[in-house]
């Protein structure tokens, strides 16, 4: 497979292997030369040893610096597409010539990639200069820009057919691995990163970028199924099925995933697989949540001067490029409504116009998956049109209870996984009609919830179910501050709204505030000890009085929490919520430890307002012999009625807000590209990889947990604001 000893002539057949080694050798080719044409010919279920395919690559990767190979067979792909997108007629051959040009540029470009040596990252993508560029077809733009530009025409202009099926997944597919150089840059974007196929992506006209954000998320809502018929795919057949094996099973199927190796053996889980969807998602995901760091104008100095100081203040002022495809996303509405432009301009088709029903119903469905739940949050965090429309569904189970099952399956969970549903709940209870929406719709049955049953329950008792069961998963787990801080925050935006609370809901509620107090107490006992012990060792004494101290003010704080949520739901609920009475007046002596605590008094006189009152109605009627359950209840029922509030202190409602840092690409690229290589099936250099630590497996199970890779601090901590 070496270079090849003269230029093709025109009308000459060559073998594949000539062809090959002509590709990845150390003579150049002109652009125009007619080997490209018959590369682009070669029978694309032609079986390659697996070493030929690997020395073909290693080759190309010591010529094309010269060759510029790489660039000439990208702009042949640009051209194959320009052919397949024609207005007339195009023969099957003419999809059959694309999907070789986009697999063969695949397979090369994904080496070239992982291969690169240090920070040198240069894939040549220029023509030679000594050669005449085709001016009628290139013009001024770049290579990578005329690729990608034709790459995202022919996925949005085209429909997804039996004849272009698989051509649509090979180009997603080229794609995620054109996009994959970003794997090579570090956590933190850097104006010296190099992306030239994801900085073509963001080049694009407007139009074609509003129109690869709609095709893409029609691809996950319609879910093209798999053509997978003789009839259909005729070119894969040579009267067996032989030939879709051999591709499958081929050489340039180990190096870059081809899709017939997953679409012969899966299957999928509530309905036919439909890996277009899956790509579709994994290269939107990428492009909305791409940011390109743009070197500012103190950059050059600190490149002259790389001290310490300058490198911090690069960090502090880094200046981002606005990502089109995220600002799309955006401004995404919904087609069944004739909405009126808010400016008043005629900017409506500038807008990507999506059945939101469809969408809703299709992220129902799919929050199985990582990938969607990401979705889901970044339409919820960025497109106020979409979080109207959830927030007027009256079947929010649709989302809220695949939401709650993965979190009551936490264990199998990661913990990022587990910090974005527990967002997606936050972001949703911010909303006074979500908190109200939730406690009228009544569930049948909780199949999924094993600890007990569950028959009536309102979707409301059940959030408030398994964010406490998730605050004691981490307690005994996770321990982590922000999580619990989520959880309890959510709660806290239900309280007041809080209608009928289920009796199992209530007793978890205030079960969960002595769970709380007893953790409170054990550490206040270990600090004391601990310092008896460590007295007279000045140094020891301070620092373990600091360390104690600053965990036993996190359980202070997470203990208010809940005295405020019990509170509020006492001070504007109470009517509402008889079961929540019962459950304080049952446990009531858990309180009793904390009413002269200085941070708790004033919200404990409230509760033990209220216990005086249905004390005293209990003492009232005391008869002889045991209460019974039903008839306590039903004492406070009908004193309920009655309630006034008399001599409550009335605080203002807790309002907390979600609210991204100031720098969340630190977290969610990293993020995306973990998800899009777990599920994609592309395997990539872990050694080239620095924009995620990958020393570690990507998941890692200790004690039933599945724990993230990313390093503690690496997440993208919710900043929590109360309303005045």
């Amino acid at each position: 497979m070496g270079s090849a000893p003269s230029t093709p002539r025109k009308g000459t057949a060559f073998s594949p292997e000539y062809l090959i080694g002509s590709f990845v050798g150390d003579k150049s080719f002109s652009v125009d030369s007619d080997l490209w044409q018959q590369l682009l010919q070669i029978p694309i279920n032609l079986h390659w040893p697996t070493h030929h395919v690997q020395q073909a690559c290693l080759l190309l990767a010591k010529n094309n610096c010269h060759t510029r190979h790489l660039a000439k067979i990208l702009f042949h792909l640009a051209c194959c597409l320009q052919e397949s997108m024609s207005t007339s007629g195009v023969s099957p051959l003419v999809y059959e010539k694309a999907i070789s040009a986009v697999y063969i540029c695949s397979v090369f470009l994904k080496h070239l990639i992982e291969s690169v040596q240090g920070d040198n990252l240069d894939l040549y993508l220029s023509l030679n200069d000594c050669e005449d560029a085709p001016k009628d077809i290139l013009g001024d733009q770049s290579v990578e820009n005329l690729v990608m530009r034709n790459v995202l025409n022919f996925i949005v202009s085209v429909d997804v057919s039996p004849d272009t099926y698989l051509l649509h997944l090979e180009l997603l597919n080229f794609m995620i691995i054109a996009m994959s150089t970003q794997l090579l840059c570090g956590p933190s974007p850097g104006p010296d990163d190099v992306n030239p196929f994801l900085d073509a992506a963001m080049a694009q006209d407007s139009s074609l970028v509003s129109s690869v954000v709609c095709r893409m998320l029609l691809n996950f809502i319609t879910r093209p199924s798999i053509p997978f018929t003789r009839a259909s795919y005729s070119i894969f057949y040579d009267g067996s099925q032989s030939s879709v094996l051999q591709r499958v099973g081929s050489a340039a199927a180990n190096i870059v995933l081809s899709p017939f190796s997953y679409l012969v053996t899966s299957s999928g889980e509530g309905g036919p697989i439909s890996p277009i969807a899956d790509s579709s998602l994994h290269v939107l995901l990428v492009l909305i949540h791409y940011h390109k760091c743009v070197a500012n104008e103190d950059h050059s100095a600190i490149q002259n001067n790389k001290s310490s100081a300058s490198d911090s203040l690069l960090k502090e002022i880094p200046h981002f490029s606005d990502n089109p495809y995220c600002k799309a996303l955006e401004h995404t509405i919904d087609c069944e409504l004739d909405r009126v432009d808010v400016e008043g301009s005629a900017h409506s088709g500038r807008h990507v116009k999506l059945p939101f029903a469809t969408l809703f119903d299709t992220l129902g469905i799919c929050l199985a998956d990582e990938t969607a739940v990401l979705l889901l949050y970044s339409l919820l965090q960025g497109n106020s049109a979409f979080m109207e429309y959830v927030l007027v569904r009256t079947d929010l189970d649709t989302l809220l209870m695949p939401i709650l099952e993965a979190l009551y399956n936490a264990p199998s969970r990661t913990a990022n996984q587990i910090y974005m549903l527990l967002i997606i709940l936050l972001i949703l209870s911010q909303d006074s009609s979500f908190n109200a929406s939730i406690h009228k719709l009544i569930l049948p049955g909780v199949p999924w919830y094993k600890e007990r049953l569950l028959h009536q329950t309102s979707l409301g008792s059940l959030m408030v179910i398994i964010l406490i069961r998730t605050v004691q998963y981490n307690l005994s787990k996770l321990r982590d501050v922000y999580l619990h801080t989520t959880c309890l925050a959510t709660l806290a935006n239900m309280a007041p709204h809080v209608h009928r609370l289920s009796a199992y809901a209530s007793q978890r509620l205030v079960s969960l505030f002595d769970m709380l107090s007893r953790k409170y107490n054990k550490l206040a006992d270990s600090r004391d000890d601990k310092l008896h012990i460590a007295k007279g060792s000045s140094f020891d004494e301070n620092s373990l009085a600091e360390d104690m101290s600053t965990e036993l003010h996190i359980y202070t704080d997470f203990l208010r929490l809940v005295l405020e949520i019990i509170n509020a739901i006492l001070t504007y609920a109470l009517p509402r919520n008889p079961e929540v009475v019962y459950a304080v007046m049952h446990r009531q002596e858990v309180f009793h430890p904390f009413k002269n605590h200085p941070r708790f008094s004033e919200l404990l006189e409230n509760i033990y307002t209220v216990l005086d009152f249905f004390n005293s109605r209990m003492d009232a009627q005391r008869v002889d012999g045991d209460w019974s359950v039903n008839e306590v209840l039903q004492v406070i029922i009908t004193n309920c009625r009655s309630w006034r509030g008399d001599g409550l202190k009335m605080f203002t409602q807790l309002r907390f807000t979600y609210e991204q840092e100031s720098h969340p690409e630190e977290f969610f690229i990293p993020y995306v590209w973990q998800l899009v290589l777990s599920c994609c099936g592309i395997t990539f250099n872990t050694g080239a990889i620095n924009l995620f630590p990958v020393d570690l497996p990507t998941e890692s199970i200790e004690d039933g947990v599945v724990e993230s890779t990313l390093q503690n601090g690496d997440f993208d901590k919710p900043d929590y604001q109360l309303d005045p």
